[in-house]
């Protein structure tokens, strides 16, 4: 009896926090999310899929090494994951190319056997190869075109990049997300365009007469646009990319913070779910050392630049086995955010490695 007491004691004591936790995340933002542990992680590295790569003019285990890091999109009832997915090019620690899958109750995912978007001989192939394409965001437009940013990694510089697709199947290369010549070398990534929720659909909205996007893996940073193709870099006075918002002293983002899914128009503001990291020395007491963890941050919907407010703690940090152990240890990663079935579903890689999902009522 005195056993089944203190599980009871040590339970109670975990609700208790959990609530805690809960209750101290303002009522603007999107909460609580909830890990689905029963099926978590949904998407693994799969050994025997082959791809011809047409640059390499090699046939590939293209998902062999890793998965993770996905973005999604509601099409036609049902849930699309568009994830990345590495092999085990040894030069570049694996070039990723991104693959796509599909669900029918957001949980439960086919995946196709080739990949979607991915590097090939085009004018693209100097900034792809060999890291290949990264970290997709994607949002639609309102005549049903669907818009995804992603990351170029050529093996010493990450680029924002821009396609496009009417079926999420084949891809249109749009080229960098900036253009200008003195921002061509410029490390850049997570582009989380500001969209509006329309039903199921996240739709790319304007905002004064322009597209917004935030983006970073430092600092955020801000850009606009006219056509959702090419992007201009808010800039301070001194002609440099203006940080919108960084990392903090002793909270649970000390190291950098990085953009998550698309922002989202709400009553409140801008809703921005975004990473972080700790540092590895003299950061949160309440996270390891260099821990991965998820936050959220309201902008003034009249004004993409301003912050409103900020959450104090994490809603989501690496705990489980999966988050904890994998090509980078302790990592929650958010980039995927659907609106299904009346819940919120976010899509997160795990530890580099894996694909998970949490669910929000």
């Amino acid at each position: 009896m005195k056993s089944k007491s203190i599980i009871f004691s040590i339970l109670l004591q975990i609700c208790v926090g959990v609530a805690n936790l809960f209750a101290q995340q303002p009522n603007w933002t999107l909460t609580p999310f909830v890990k689905q542990d029963a099926v978590n992680p949904i998407l693994l590295p799969i050994k025997n899929t082959t791809f011809y790569c047409p640059v390499s003019k090699k046939t590939v285990n293209w998902e062999a090494k890793d998965v993770y890091n996905p973005a999604a999109v509601v099409r036609n009832g049902k849930v699309y994951l568009l994830y990345r997915a590495e092999d085990t090019l040894k030069s570049v620690d694996g070039t990723s190319r991104i693959g796509l899958a599909v669900s029918n109750d957001g949980i439960h995912f086919k995946r196709q056997a080739k990949p979607v978007l991915f590097p090939e001989n085009d004018f693209m192939k100097p900034y792809e190869w060999a890291g290949g394409c990264e970290d997709p965001r994607i949002v639609e437009t309102n005549n049903g075109r669907y818009i995804v940013t992603y990351t170029t990694y050529d093996g010493k510089t990450a680029r924002l990049c821009v396609a496009s697709s009417s079926n999420l199947q084949k891809w249109k290369k749009h080229g960098l997300a900036f253009k200008q010549e003195k921002y061509r070398n410029l490390w850049s990534k997570s582009g989380a365009i500001i969209c509006k929720r329309v039903g199921e659909k996240l739709i790319a909205t304007k905002i004064k007469g322009k597209y917004w996007m935030y983006f970073g893996d430092t600092d955020i940073f801000l850009a606009s646009s006219n056509d959702l193709m090419n992007w201009e870099i808010l800039e301070d006075e001194t002609g440099k990319p203006k940080p919108i918002f960084g990392a903090r002293k002793d909270k649970f983002d000390s190291r950098l913070v990085e953009s998550g899914p698309p922002a989202m128009i709400t009553k409140d503001g801008i809703l921005l779910l975004y990473n972080s990291m700790n540092l590895h020395e003299g950061g949160y007491a309440g996270l390891p050392p260099d821990a991965y963890s998820a936050g959220q941050i309201l902008m003034d919907k009249n004004d993409p630049s301003k912050v409103i407010a900020r959450t104090d703690d994490y809603f989501m940090k690496p705990e489980k086995d999966y988050e904890l152990n994998g090509q980078v240890n302790q990592v929650v990663f958010i980039e995927g955010m659907v609106y299904f079935k009346n819940r919120y579903f976010l899509y997160y890689g795990t530890a580099d490695s894996k694909i998970a999902v949490a669910v929000c009522k």
